[in-house]
């Protein structure tokens, strides 16, 4: 099945070189990967810096840029795509905490504009540790966090894209869920 599925088909292209199955293969993804994008920035207060389209285009930046990316199906150019969502906003939470905390700016200097209201970048650092951890421990559970939590897929979404019943899928997300939450409630 995986193998006829033209987002597969045009990832091998895009691998060989082939400019043209690139634009196509955008064109193909953009809308799911802007979903993926909202749901990400959903729980983001109203007037946040990034918007979902900015975040896709930088995503895109970062998976077609440079040497020639390869992958291996559908599944995986997901993966990677929310994981890289995932780094950017890690990378917006740094800069803001290093913003909160002055960010090497004059004490009695004002801001033109306030910063956003975002979630606290303590608490975004945090779910990246704990989930660096659960990656170590037990990758496929940290899969199914990363296609449910951080690429909004459903149970059976995720169960269709890693082949494995929606069953399992709600097993792991549970256990996942509950071992994120002890390892944040330890600190």
């Amino acid at each position: 099945m995986e193998p006829r599925d033209p987002v597969t088909q045009l990832l091998a292209a895009v691998s060989r070189g082939d400019a043209s199955a690139q634009e196509t293969l955008w064109s193909l993804v953009y809308d799911e990967l802007r979903a993926v994008a909202r749901h990400q920035l959903a729980d983001e207060a109203a007037g946040h810096r990034r918007q979902p389209t900015s975040l896709v285009h930088e995503v895109y930046l970062r998976l077609m840029g440079g040497e020639g990316p390869e992958w291996a199906n559908r599944r995986h150019f997901f993966r990677v795509a929310a994981q890289a969502m995932r780094r950017i906003r890690l990378d917006d939470a740094r800069t803001r905490k290093r913003l909160k905390r002055g960010g090497g700016a004059d004490p009695g200097q004002l801001l033109v504009e306030p910063l956003a209201v975002d979630l606290d970048p303590d608490i975004v650092l945090g779910i990246d540790e704990a989930m660096s951890k659960l990656e170590q421990e037990e990758p496929q559970k940290a899969e199914v966090v990363l296609l449910r939590y951080f690429a909004g897929l459903s149970i059976d979404e995720c169960a269709a894209v890693l082949g494995i019943s929606p069953r399992t899928v709600d097993y792991w997300w549970r256990f996942a869920r509950a071992w994120l939450h002890r390892e944040l409630s330890s600190d």
